[in-house]
């Protein structure tokens, strides 16, 4: 299983990279895919909610009437549920929505998502790029280039490139990240991968401990 290689104008650059069948070739485990997407949006949860509940509340504990004789229903003090105002039962506490997945499991995830996603002709090889400085407008002329202006794209980078990452950071619709960052949210939420020449070997030698 061979991509061609293109160059930052888009063209072919005569090279190719072969990807490993064991990572871009596999029958997707939708599960295993849900599992860690839900993961990954379980962790962006603050959890930071709280409700009072009625002997956090502020008020009298005073018994509001008698127990018996008035002909409606038993009251206790005026922070009992019942009342407006009052504490709130079973309400949320604070709590962190974490939970772990096996290792085994998250490769795999991402192997699904990545053969469907090169089933579907959208994972691409890019030859490996740099800029001299931070620039937006070389990112945008990138994109122009390669037909990704207005897609949601996902540049996949073999190391951190602080000008590289500079220049996309004002794009909402583009992200890069280095190969060992990637979850199957990010792969799953892109259009389009992209993936550096140099980061492909690393990225399936990754998948595959």
């Amino acid at each position: 299983m061979e991509l061609v290689v293109l160059n930052t104008s888009g063209k072919e650059t005569g090279r190719k990279v072969t990807l490993d069948e064991t990572v871009f070739g596999i029958e997707p485990n939708q599960h295993a895919v849900y599992l860690e997407v839900k993961q990954y949006l379980a962790a962006q949860r603050q959890g930071t909610h709280k409700s009072k509940e009625r002997s956090e509340i502020t008020g009298s504990t005073r018994k509001l009437k008698k127990q018996k004789g008035s002909g409606s229903a038993r009251y206790g003090d005026i922070k009992s549920p019942t009342f407006k105002g009052g504490g709130r039962v079973f309400g949320p506490k604070p709590r962190d929505y974490r939970f772990k997945l096996n290792k085994s499991l998250k490769r795999l995830a991402k192997k699904s998502v990545l053969s469907q996603k090169l089933k579907d002709n959208s994972v691409r090889v890019l030859e490996s790029f740099s800029f001299d400085a931070p620039k937006t407008k070389e990112f945008i002329t990138l994109l122009d280039a390669l037909t990704l202006t207005g897609k949601k794209s996902l540049f996949v980078l073999p190391e951190s490139n602080k000008n590289v990452y500079l220049s996309s950071r004002n794009l909402p619709k583009t992200r890069v990240l280095t190969y060992n960052e990637i979850s199957s949210y990010d792969l799953i939420n892109a259009g389009e991968i992209i993936f550096l020449e140099d980061a492909v070997e690393k990225f399936q030698e990754n998948l595959k401990k």
